[in-house]
């Protein structure tokens, strides 16, 4: 009988959403992800069934502690976050963790990898392949899934395909539109994975899963602006190159640039599918795309009603359909000798008199234009000049979470096409503490898009400066750091 379960890669998309319907279904579940960090903002920490445990399969850990008493496996994991290589890193990973359950009294590992294509030559197809080979070399008796788009909040190739279809007015697109894939809601989805573990299996079986239609990604855009009352126009482009068009996504597209990469690669072929195997053995309703669509968004406030955004009540009350899933970001992260507590001083001194540590003009030049269009961001306001509380005002901002010597995040509350925020992190790595500062954007359509790249020359340093400044006003010394723009 299945009691304990692993779920490995329990902070990406499907493993988020799979967790607390086990935990509901009544096992206990070890959630792993690659940052504690990320897990811990899923608000699990505190529920009695979710053990939650830091792995990252890239390094030679000791596997027997974690597979200790499990006894089924869901292994979620991939590598396309990790860029150029991501192959290699996939399939070690995968390596690893074989020989891991080899020595491990697991009883069955439930994968969940891609649809192929006997024309593909992807990477990301070809990894999820043979990352199934590889697991079953384990001699456990794997049940490995494979699936097409899965239409849901936070899903990357249907957040590809929703932002194409709300940032842009005319879609220059790729030719691969064309092509043909059996997309699946994740309510389904979910639905099998559960149901499988109330059998036992006692060899490998490899099946598909797939929603009631297969379509070709142009019309699953198309049916995206209807019920979303956009009336989109597609325009196919033959000389579009895979190359070019990672970069064209990289632009239009918030989702994670190195994910948005390697799904291309799946994205230019046919992904037929035969769902009649799963489903004889779990019957359920299947989704309708349509339906399956409104579903996912009505369940789009998921990414403001979160950890990440404090739970706060103005920022779930101005979200707006339309406004990216995953954000856009720019920030600087730097070492230095100042402690965590010197640093929490001098964060809490932002915004009111003191202004934001560094070309404090060109933040005033930002919030004369809001108070152009009829914003308020030249009232300046304050509850105390020194200190901060969950809850207080800053000026045109909000303090939506807050833990001292660690963290301070701001909602953003000028008026703009778009749902953004500022983040203050300090974290003591012993010897020496990182202070990050960092600002996330949810563009609302192409109009967001134009905000934040005409933003982006100011982040280029804005970040980088008042980093620096933090650390001087601390009498410090600073190490030089990382910049990310995206």
């Amino acid at each position: 009988m299945i009691k304990t379960i692993l779920v490995v890669g329990a902070s990406g998309y499907v493993g988020s959403h799979l967790v607390p319907e086990l935990v509901n279904s009544g096992y206990k579940v070890k959630a792993t992800g690659r940052s504690l960090k990320l897990l811990k903002k899923r608000g699990w920490g505190a529920i009695p069934n979710i053990e939650l445990h830091e792995l990252d399969l890239s390094k030679d850990t000791d596997l027997k502690p974690l597979l200790e008493g499990v006894d089924a496996v869901f292994f979620l994991v991939h590598g396309m976050n990790h860029g150029h290589d991501f192959i290699d890193i996939e399939l070690g990973a995968a390596r690893h963790f074989s020989q891991g359950l080899k020595l491990s009294n697991v009883k069955r590992v439930i994968y969940l990898g891609a649809l192929q294509s006997d024309s593909s030559d992807s990477k990301h197809l070809l990894a999820r392949k043979m990352t199934g080979e590889i697991l079953r070399e384990s001699a456990i008796p794997v049940t490995e899934l494979r699936a097409g788009i899965v239409i849901g909040p936070g899903s990357a190739a249907f957040e590809v395909m929703r932002d194409f279809v709300y940032h842009l007015p005319i879609m220059l697109t790729p030719k691969w539109v064309k092509s043909r894939n059996s997309p699946i809601a994740l309510h389904n989805l979910l639905h099998y994975l559960l149901e499988l573990l109330k059998f036992e299996p006692t060899r490998h079986q490899i099946m598909d899963v797939a929603g009631p239609e297969p379509l070709t990604y142009e019309a699953q855009m198309r049916s995206l602006g209807k019920l979303m009352g956009k009336n989109i126009h597609v325009v196919p482009l033959s000389f579009l190159t895979p190359t070019m068009a990672a970069y064209w996504l990289k632009i239009i597209t918030s989702v994670p640039t190195n994910i948005a990469k390697a799904l291309i690669g799946g994205l230019r072929f046919d992904l037929p599918a035969d769902g009649t195997a799963i489903q004889s053995l779990i019957p359920q309703h299947l989704l309708p795309y349509d339906e399956a669509v409104k579903e996912a968004l009505r369940q789009e406030t998921e990414v403001v009603r979160s950890e990440i955004w404090g739970f706060d009540p103005d920022a779930l009350a101005r979200w707006q359909t339309g406004y990216g899933y995953y954000p856009k970001q720019a920030g600087y992260t730097l070492k230095t000798d100042a402690s965590a507590e010197d640093l929490w001083r001098q964060v809490q001194l932002v915004g009111g008199k003191e202004g934001y540590f560094f070309a404090n003009s060109l933040w005033q030049i930002r919030e004369w234009m809001d108070f152009a269009i009829g914003g308020d961001a030249l009232k300046r306001y304050r509850r105390d000049p020194n200190t901060l509380e969950q809850g207080d005002k800053i000026d045109s901002w909000k303090v939506i979470k807050l833990v001292p010597n660690k963290f301070l995040s701001l909602l953003f509350g000028m008026k703009a096409p778009g749902l953004g925020r500022l983040e203050f992190t300090i974290e003591d790595k012993g010897d020496h503490r990182e202070i990050d500062i960092r600002a996330w954007w949810h563009p609302e359509g192409f109009s967001g898009l134009l905000y934040w790249f005409a933003m982006m020359p100011a982040h280029l340093f804005i970040f980088r400066g008042m980093t620096y400044a933090l650390v001087k006003r601390c009498k410090a010394k600073a190490q030089a750091g990382n910049h990310e723009t995206i």
